[in-house]
C-alpha cells in the first residue's frame, strides 16, 4: 500500500520530485516513471499538471531539452536534477549558518535556530533526502525532526552538529 494519497496535490508533488531528481526529456518518459511508482495518470492530466506546477523545458548541460520546475525561495530559476552532493552541501551550509542546538530524545530531534530561520533549515532537511529522517515540522526558531529508527535521534542530532562544524 502506498504511503501517499492519490490526490492532485500529492500527484503534483510526485511530478515535482521526479523532475527535480531526473533528467526527464518527454511526457511519455514521465508517464513511465509515474507508472513505475504505482500512479496511473493520463497524458492529458499530466499535461495540465505540468502547466499548473510551472514546469518548463530547458536545455541541460548536454544540450538536450528536459523538463524543469522553478526553485523555491528567492531564486525562481528553473531547477534541473540536483545531485545528492549538492543537497548535502546546501544542508551543511545552512546548518553552519543557522543551527544553534540539536538535542535528541528517542526518535525525536529538536533543532534550534535564530528567530525566523527554522523554515529555511527544515526545507533543506526535507530536500536532503536523509534516509534516517521520516520528516520534520518547523516553527519560527525550532524544528522537530522525527527519525525512522525508534532510537535514532541521538545519531541524527550528532549528524546535524557535525554538519554545523566550521569547515
Amino acid at each position: 500500500m502506498s504511503s501517499q494519497p492519490s490526490t492532485k496535490t500529492a500527484r503534483q508533488a510526485r511530478i515535482r520530485a521526479f523532475l527535480g531528481n531526473n533528467s526527464v526529456k518527454s511526457q511519455a518518459e514521465l508517464l513511465g516513471l509515474l507508472k513505475d511508482d504505482g500512479l496511473e495518470v493520463t497524458q492529458a492530466t499530466l499535461s495540465r499538471d505540468l502547466v499548473e506546477i510551472g514546469a518548463v523545458r530547458i536545455r541541460d548541460q548536454s544540450g538536450q531539452l528536459i523538463y524543469a520546475v522553478r526553485q523555491e525561495g528567492g531564486d525562481r530559476s528553473p531547477q534541473t536534477a540536483i545531485t545528492q552532493e549538492v543537497l548535502d552541501a546546501r544542508l551543511a551550509k545552512i546548518c553552519a549558518e543557522q543551527l544553534v542546538t540539536a538535542e535528541a530524545s528517542g526518535n525525536i530531534v529538536v533543532l534550534r535556530t535564530p528567530p525566523g530561520a527554522a523554515n529555511l533549515l527544515a526545507l533543506a532537511i526535507d530536500h536532503s533526502q536523509m534516509p534516517s529522517i521520516l520528516g520534520c515540522i518547523a516553527g519560527d526558531d525550532t524544528i522537530m525532526v522525527t527519525t525512522r529508527d525508534v532510537a535514532g535521534g541521538a545519531e541524527v542530532a550528532a549528524r546535524f552538529l557535525q554538519l554545523a562544524e566550521p569547515r
